[in-house]
């Protein structure tokens, strides 16, 4: 090779390497810096995408705008460990970098869903069945009572059957632990009891600070021998839980029978009428002390508690009144 070609060969390999560096630097500062992403995007990578596959779904949705680099970049960079799949929220402005580190670890978006208190099973499924992103149809009924009311947090494509599942053992845990530090002067002798009154304490009552008070009335009825007189055990013999009892109960409605009607049958119904909540078992486990027999509706959201049936005719009166001055009837 003469002389002359070899400058040329020495310049041609000195520029490649000049360019070779610089689209590396390039390629770099594209991984490293801001991205170009104006807005926040939701993008979900499905299980078992390729990183290559990875790159070109974050640049259809504008996350990143040099998908080799990033590729490049989780290769060098990444440790060996794997980029997630899962549905992500990416913030305007991210890096390609950050996005990596995202996807390491995880951080995929959750999603919630409440479940009020004292919904039946029926009313809970119902619930689940248009919860969005929820994967699969909801399962088999579990028993009434069984299912903790709560916010779940849960992820895209989540089974129905998995988050019924949850709350079962939700439930199973949390009522172990409260039976196991109950007022042992209860007269309850296990703790799918406790679940049954709790429900007809949460269908009483939405109030927290009257709770207690419902749960000491309805022992102060059993310990005398007393039916519990409760409305919403009435309506769960007509409805079976499945359905709402648009209007009011009738005086007919008082005489169903039911094993689940307490107007017509002492002691607690055979099954929880509902699914209560944390407060409701509280209440239950841990009553107040009172001698009340009766309550009724005080026409303010709440309940006139009295001891005696002359005191509750006198409730019921004020409430009558109290009715007929809200309807004009």
């Amino acid at each position: 090779m003469g002389w002359r070609l070899f400058k040329i060969f020495v310049t041609v390999v000195a520029l490649a390497l000049v360019g070779a560096g610089v689209y590396a630097y390039v390629l770099w500062t594209d991984f490293n810096t801001g991205g170009a992403l104006t807005e926040e995007a939701d993008v979900v990578i499905p299980k078992g995408t390729r990183i290559s596959a990875i790159a070109e779904l974050l640049t259809e949705a504008k996350v990143i705008d040099n998908p080799l680099a990033f590729e490049i970049g989780v290769r060098l960079t990444s440790g060996g460990m794997a980029l997630k799949a899962g549905e992500y929220e990416f913030p305007a402005g991210i890096s390609p970098r950050t996005v990596m580190r995202l996807m390491i670890d995880g951080k995929v978006v959750q999603h919630k869903v409440t479940i009020p208190e004292g919904l039946t099973v029926a009313e809970i499924l119902d619930l689940l069945k248009t919860t969005p992103l929820l994967d699969g149809d909801v399962p088999t009924a579990p028993e009434e009572g069984t299912l903790l009311p709560e916010t779940y947090l849960y992820l895209r494509d989540d089974t129905r059957a998995g988050l019924v599942e949850r709350m079962q053992r939700d439930m199973e845990t949390l009522l172990k632990k409260l039976w196991a530090d109950r007022d042992q002067t209860i007269p309850l002798t296990k703790p799918e009891e406790a679940v049954i009154l709790a429900s007809v304490v949460e269908k009483e009552t939405g109030r927290k600070d009257e709770r207690a008070h419902v749960a000491s009335v309805f022992y102060n009825r059993m310990e005398k021998g007393m039916p519990l007189q409760s409305d919403p055990t009435v309506i769960f013999a007509l409805t079976n839980g499945e359905k709402h009892l648009d209007r009011a109960l009738t005086m007919s409605d008082l005489r169903t029978a039911s094993p689940y009607n307490t107007y017509l049958n002492a002691g607690l119904p055979p099954t929880p009428i509902a699914n209560p909540g944390i407060e409701a078992l509280k209440a239950v486990l841990h009553p107040i002390k009172s001698k009340d027999l009766y309550f009724v509706a005080d026409g303010t959201g709440g309940h006139a508690f009295a001891a005696t049936l002359d005191e509750h005719n006198k409730n019921v009166a004020n409430w009558r009144k109290s009715q007929k001055a809200a309807t004009g009837n």
